[in-house]
């Protein structure tokens, strides 16, 4: 198999695990639908971030270690499930309106939703188990130098999760304009999204303990 049929079917695989409803896609949703497209983009830069440590991390081995020190995996697992769940939490519980984007407040929201999205990809299981059980069978020294590979992996990864979620997160913001006219149907809204992410959350956590 030539370099250009490797990358494509690695492609095929990240595309897979990434368009699969997950953490990191309720996120988006969530933040898209509470505060808009622009919280959606930031959260989505966010786990672009994370994408880019992932495939940092699966360039100088980190899945090899986790392959080998098993024990780590349940711990990453139940405290990935936690953080998510104490967003979902946050979101259920907290009085969600629809106004306006602009202002120092919309600026520090944007940032929020920027930093717990690299947080939630960072933390996120599925990454860590794509880049050990993945990785390894396309970084290839037959292709050329590793960190070459290991650069246009990265890009791969970054350039989908933009696709994939910024265009949910875009879509989702624009149903958002809808909900301005009715705040009870926001509140609805997020407090739905947040429940699905504490659902989400505890599926994760008890489908890897109990496959574990």
């Amino acid at each position: 198999m030539g370099y250009a049929e490797n990358l494509w079917l690695f492609f095929i695989l990240l595309l897979g695990i990434i368009i699969v409803p997950g953490m990191d896609m309720l996120f988006v949703l969530a933040n898209s639908l509470t505060g808009g497209s622009n919280r959606g983009l930031a959260a989505t830069g966010g786990i672009m971030l994370g994408g880019a440590v992932h495939s940092l991390n699966g360039a100088v081995g980190i899945g090899l270690l986790m392959h080998f020190v098993p024990v780590l995996y349940n711990p990453l697992l139940i405290a990935g499930g936690a953080y998510m769940a104490f967003i979902g939490y946050t979101l259920m519980r907290s009085s969600i309106t629809v106004g306006g984007d602009e202002g120092p407040a919309a600026s520090r929201s944007a940032w929020k939703a920027f930093r717990q999205g690299a947080v939630t990809c960072l933390i996120n299981p599925k990454a860590y188990l794509f880049i050990f059980a993945v990785y390894p069978q396309f970084l290839k020294p037959d292709y050329g130098p590793m960190w070459i590979q290991a650069v246009i992996m990265g890009a791969m990864t970054i350039a989908t999760q933009f696709a994939v979620y910024g265009g949910l997160a875009i879509t989702a913001g624009r149903s958002r304009d809808l909900l301005v006219a009715n705040p009870q149907a926001t509140a609805f809204a997020g407090r739905a999204a947040g429940l699905l992410l504490v659902a989400a959350s505890v599926f994760t956590v008890w489908e890897g303990l109990r496959t574990a």
